[in-house]
């Protein structure tokens, strides 16, 4: 089987990267598959992630602005040269199934692509953040847009959302659920025994670490011996804005960001709680590894990934934006050693149905049926 993913870049530390970069190197390593990744902005820079030698890269060079949207005009005149190199690229590698994986604007004109061939779009992100612009359009070009989007959506063979609750904002019958799989499941576990908690993933407002801030405030006035590192790399403007707030409640010897890290499995062994303070999420697999690691879990109860993934055998969630019940459930956790190691035994129980093999079951079937079909 030979599979074409296509996705804007590899070589920045991401969520959309790692899942495929563990997708891609599954299929590489079985006999009788071909991968090939198609970007458009790597820019001669190398992969942030392992990928297998035997996957077959090619950089399409379109570079769009990404500091304008990319329907801005300066972006749009770059498409019949993006349509035309892909579509050059897919006759070239002649696959079985296209796969886009980012969001760019490939995702609105591969449907109508060698339409002989089986194209499937992937989801990580939630869609809960259109509920507003879909029942309140600021203006009609937005409006026409998502209805546009919608018709683009249901002309895939397949579109894979990651959990049920984001497949209910579909209006399209091509979903498919499948998870992502974890990317490590350890001989080991956390021991509970330091008392640090983490959090870790991208560096941006919407992932809230100025909210996780404000609630080690709180924590702090309690247990100043516990420590919170944050894990990641992002927006710079809000990186300074963080450590800002830092300095002012006086954390700066028990808050600590460290930035990224190609270790994030040895630094989640070395802790005893993960948090997730996200405004939204669609299926944090920092939350699953986190578990196979045999660490409880915090989190706010955001829309949609968390509420999949916990429940009250292995942590918390925190109603959102409750920053005082945050807090206490992390007091409350610190100061009951027994509580932690029971929620992180179950944690790493529910992780083990999301080990790689059973996930990319699920993939290869779902190729398997739209090529038969």
């Amino acid at each position: 089987m030979k599979i074409i993913f296509v996705i804007d870049q590899v070589y920045l530390h991401g969520g959309i990267e790692r899942v495929l970069s563990i997708k891609a190197n599954y299929f590489a390593a079985k006999k009788g598959f071909e991968i090939c990744i198609v970007t458009t902005e790597q820019k001669n820079n190398k992969p942030c992630y392992h990928f297998d030698d035997k996957i077959l890269f090619k950089d399409l060079g379109i570079n769009y602005n990404r500091e304008k949207s990319y329907f801005h005009p300066v972006n749009l005149k770059k498409l019949p040269k993006h349509i035309r190199k892909l579509k050059s690229e897919i006759h070239y590698f002649n696959p079985d199934v296209v796969v886009v994986c980012s969001h760019s604007t490939d995702t609105y004109f591969m449907p109508f692509v060698k339409k002989r061939i089986p194209k499937v779009k992937e989801f990580h992100y939630s869609k809960h953040i259109e509920i507003e612009s879909r029942q309140n359009p600021k203006n009609l070009i937005k409006k026409y847009f998502l209805k546009f989007a919608d018709y683009v959506e249901s002309k895939y063979d397949a579109l894979v959302v990651l959990n049920k609750d984001e497949a209910t904002y579909y209006k399209t019958n091509n979903k498919v659920i499948i998870p992502n799989p974890l990317t490590f499941y350890p001989k080991e576990v956390s021991s509970i025994s330091e008392k640090i908690v983490i959090a870790a993933g991208r560096i941006a407002p919407v992932k809230g670490y100025d909210m996780l801030i404000d609630i080690w405030n709180t924590v702090y006035e309690k247990n100043k011996d516990w420590k919170l590192y944050i894990y990641g790399e992002g927006d710079l403007h809000y990186i300074k804005t963080l450590q800002d707030k830092i300095t002012v409640y006086g954390l700066e010897k028990v808050v600590f960001l460290k930035g990224s890290t190609d270790a994030i499995k040895d630094k989640m062994l070395s802790s005893s709680i993960f948090v997730m303070t996200s405004h939204n999420e669609c299926f944090p697999l920092v939350l699953l590894e986190a578990q196979a690691c045999g660490l409880p879990i915090v989190s706010f109860d955001c829309p949609h990934g968390p509420r999949n993934i916990i429940n009250t055998d292995n942590g918390s969630l925190v109603s959102l934006y409750d920053n005082d019940s945050f807090a206490k459930e992390l007091i409350r956790l610190m100061d009951h050693k027994e509580e932690l190691i029971r929620m992180g035994k179950h944690a790493r129980e529910n992780s083990s149905q999301y080990k790689l093999n059973a996930v990319m079951e699920l993939w290869e079937s779902m190729f398997n049926n739209l090529i038969s079909e």
